[in-house]
C-alpha cells in the first residue's frame, strides 16, 4: 500500500479561537491516537498536504512527521464544513507493524460482463470494504472480476478471497449488480 508524508507542527493552545487562527493560515488542526501514543498528540499541518490523501479514490497509509518525530499512521475521520465543504478537522489512528489494523479499501471492478453487453447497468452497491489485516499485508484495492456477471445478477463480498487480510464487511453484501433496465424487463418473460 502506498504511503504519504504529512508534515506536522503541534499545538499546545486548543481553544476554538486558537483553531480559527489556525484554519484563516491555511492550516488543518489535527490529532493521532492509538499504539504507542500515551497521550494524544495535537498539531496542525497545511491543507494543500492533505489533497492527495484525501479527494482520491485510493487509500494511503500516512507518515506523520510532527517536529522530527515520526508515526506510523491512518486517516481515521475527516470533517468538513457543511457549506463550503473545507476541510476543518483530521483524526489520525496510529498503528505498529506487529498489530492488524482495520481500514476500508477501495473495490475495483475488473473484465467486461455479458449482462452489460445486452444492455444492463452496472450498479455499485458498495465501494469499499472494511478489511483487517497488517499494514504491509493490505493491498491498495480489492478486485472484483464481473466478467461471469448476467442481467439481474450480483457479485457479494462472500465470493472473495483474500490472501493476508480479512475481509470484516459482510459476506451476504453486494458489490455490483447487473441492473436490467426498464426497456427489457418486459422481454425478459418472451
Amino acid at each position: 500500500m502506498k504511503t504519504l508524508e504529512i508534515i506536522g507542527f503541534k499545538r499546545a493552545n486548543l481553544d476554538s479561537a486558537a483553531l480559527n487562527e489556525i484554519r484563516d493560515a491555511g492550516n488543518v488542526p489535527c490529532v493521532v491516537y492509538g499504539p504507542g501514543i500515551p497521550d494524544q498528540v495535537h498539531f496542525y499541518s497545511p491543507a494543500i498536504l492533505f489533497r492527495n490523501l484525501i479527494y482520491t479514490p485510493e487509500v494511503h497509509l500516512v507518515e506523520l512527521n510532527i517536529e522530527g518525530r515520526i508515526i506510523k499512521a491512518v486517516l481515521k475521520e475527516a470533517q468538513f464544513h457543511p457549506v463550503s465543504e473545507v476541510l476543518l478537522h483530521a483524526d489520525f489512528m496510529a498503528y505498529t507493524d506487529d498489530k492488524a489494523i482495520k481500514f476500508e479499501i477501495p473495490v475495483k471492478i475488473e473484465g467486461s460482463s455479458p449482462g452489460i453487453a445486452k444492455g444492463g447497468k452496472l450498479e455499485f452497491k458498495t465501494r469499499k470494504l472494511k478489511v483487517k489485516g497488517l499494514a504491509k499485508t493490505l493491498p491498495d484495492y480489492v478486485s472484483v472480476d464481473i466478467s461471469s456477471l448476467d442481467l439481474g445478477k450480483s457479485f457479494k463480498v462472500g465470493e472473495l478471497t483474500s490472501q493476508g487480510f480479512e475481509i470484516l464487511t459482510s459476506p451476504n453484501v453486494s458489490i455490483v449488480t447487473i441492473g436490467i433496465p426498464r426497456a427489457l424487463r418486459g422481454k425478459k418473460g418472451e
